[in-house]
């Protein structure tokens, strides 16, 4: 878009969103479909409890307009990702959904009604334990919990480091170090 369009308002698309909708539609060949997609988008959102149109929720609301628009049918193919907003996965949207819309796209699932970090289990003691050897900074079990491989690769080389290991005078394969 090279000006100002108050379409933007009515179809209440931002602009990365707008970027990524005509990518789909370009690679379905279906440019056609655009001013359809469109219209869906206000649709799906409404569907959906109005939730912000921002990552990834933005994403996930214009990804199933396009289907609905491509397919022919609203909600013959349904993403994992709109089954999740539905259910409650991404939290509590701004407005309710209709039980009924619930029913019809989850089936039997059942649909989180509390806030679902509370359903996960606290696994902080379990990474604090796991890294204990190589813990010098409270930082370092947020860095293992997050990236749990690179970190104790990291954790060790610093550790070995700490102890004076020097790559260049050492032989890994006959695990040796050179003074």
């Amino acid at each position: 878009m090279m000006c100002p369009d108050i379409n933007a308002l009515i179809y209440q698309i931002p602009g990365g969103m707008l970027s990524n909708l005509v990518s789909q539609l370009k690679q379905a060949g279906a440019m056609d479909k655009f001013d359809a997609v469109l219209e869906e988008v206000p649709r799906v959102r409404a569907d959906l409890g109005y939730p912000p149109l921002v990552t990834p929720t933005s994403q996930i609301v214009g990804s199933q307009a396009v289907l609905n628009v491509l397919s022919g049918e609203r909600y013959k193919i349904v993403t994992n990702e709109v089954k999740g907003v539905a259910a409650g996965e991404y939290g509590r949207t701004p407005a309710p959904i209709d039980p009924g819309f619930q029913k019809r796209i989850l089936g039997d699932k059942p649909v989180i009604d509390c806030r679902p970090a509370d359903l996960l289990e606290d696994r902080l003691p379990q990474l604090r334990a796991e890294a204990a050897s190589y813990i010098q900074q409270e930082e370092d079990v947020l860095t293992y919990a997050l990236f749990p491989q690179p970190a104790l690769k990291f954790f060790k080389l610093r550790q070995l480091r700490l102890y004076g290991y020097d790559e260049d005078n050492s032989d890994a394969s006959r695990m040796a170090h050179y003074i």
